[in-house]
C-alpha cells in the first residue's frame, strides 16, 4: 500500500472525458446536503463537485439552499432522477432531521450505489448496507467508534493511532472510512490504508470538509455503480489529494504570508479544483 497518497496516485485514478463520453458516463452525483440553517454546505459541496468534472449534479434538498444552488450553479438539476453515486449529510443536523427526511436517508444507505457520508447522516452510516464512504472529522469519528462498540482513543492521538482506530472503523463499519485531519487517513474494510498529507494550514476553516464531500462524491460517481471497497479506497484517498493541492494553490495565489501564502475560504478550494485535476492528469 502507498504510504503517502501522491499526484501520480491520484492522476491513475481520474481519467480524461473522450469525444465518446456524454454526462451519464463521466458520473451523475445525486446529492442531499444542507438544510435551513446551514444552506451553504450544500453550495459548497455541489460547486466542488462541478469543479472535480463530474458529468452531472442532481440536488435534492430544502427549498432555500436549492436557490442559492440554482443561483449559483444554473447547470444543477432540482429533479429527481438517475444517478450513480450520493452525497448525503453536509450541513445537516441529526438532531433536527425530520422522520421523512431519516427514512429518505435510510433508503439511499440501503441501496446498491455508493454512498458519501458526512456529517448530520453519520449516525445512519452503521445501518447501511449500501458501499458506503464516511467522512468523520475526529470528534465525528469518535461518536462513530461508539456507536460501533468500539473502544476510544487516546485524547491527542498520534498518527500511528489514528491509523490504526481508521483501519478498526473501517473493517467494523464495512465501509471506507476517511478521517480527515492535517494528516488524512484513509481506511477500506480488506485492510487497505493510505495518508494524504493536507495541502496547507490554511485549510482548517469553515466550508473545506463540505467541498471535500463535493469532490469525494464526483469521484465516486465517475467510478460507476460497480466499484468495489478497493476502489472506493482510492477514490477517497485521490477526493483527499485533490482538495489539499486545490488548498495549497489557493493559498499560494493569496500570497500573503511570509511562506508566501495566505488565508482561503472553502470557495477558493472548490474554485482551484480544476487545476489540481489538472496536475494530477499531468502527473500519472
Amino acid at each position: 500500500m502507498p504510504e503517502r497518497w501522491t499526484a501520480q496516485d491520484a492522476g491513475r485514478v481520474l481519467r480524461m472525458p473522450t469525444d465518446d463520453d456524454d454526462k451519464y458516463s463521466r458520473g451523475v452525483l445525486g446529492v442531499r446536503t444542507g438544510s435551513e440553517q446551514y444552506p451553504g454546505a450544500a453550495v459548497l459541496g455541489v460547486e466542488a463537485a462541478w469543479r472535480t468534472g463530474t458529468g452531472m449534479v442532481r440536488y435534492l434538498g430544502p427549498e432555500r439552499p436549492s436557490t442559492l444552488i440554482l443561483q449559483r450553479r444554473p447547470e444543477t438539476v432540482t429533479a429527481d432522477g438517475r444517478v450513480q453515486a450520493w452525497l448525503i449529510g453536509s450541513g445537516t443536523d441529526a438532531a433536527s432531521r425530520s422522520v421523512d427526511e431519516t427514512a429518505a436517508l435510510r433508503g439511499i444507505l440501503s441501496g446498491d450505489l455508493t454512498v458519501v457520508v458526512d456529517a448530520g447522516a453519520l449516525d445512519l452510516a452503521p445501518s447501511g448496507t449500501a458501499p458506503r464512504i464516511v467522512t468523520p472529522h475526529g470528534r465525528e469519528h469518535t461518536r462513530l467508534r461508539e456507536a460501533l462498540g468500539l473502544a476510544p482513543l487516546s485524547a491527542q492521538p498520534d498518527e500511528e493511532e489514528r491509523a490504526d482506530a481508521a483501519a478498526e472503523t473501517a473493517a467494523a463499519l464495512g465501509a471506507v472510512v476517511l478521517l480527515k485531519g492535517a494528516v488524512t487517513i484513509v481506511a477500506t474494510p480488506d485492510g487497505w490504508s493510505t495518508r494524504v498529507q493536507a495541502g496547507t494550514p490554511w485549510l482548517s476553516t469553515a466550508g473545506t470538509g463540505d467541498v471535500l464531500g463535493g469532490v469525494v462524491g464526483a469521484l465516486a460517481a465517475a467510478a460507476g455503480e460497480d466499484a468495489d471497497a478497493g476502489e472506493l479506497g482510492r477514490v477517497a484517498a485521490t477526493g483527499a489529494w485533490l482538495h489539499g493541492h486545490a488548498a495549497s494553490l489557493a493559498a499560494t495565489a493569496a500570497a500573503a504570508g511570509p511562506d508566501g501564502s495566505g488565508p482561503i475560504t472553502a470557495l477558493d478550494v472548490a474554485e482551484h479544483l480544476p487545476a489540481a485535476v489538472a496536475a494530477a492528469l499531468a502527473a500519472a
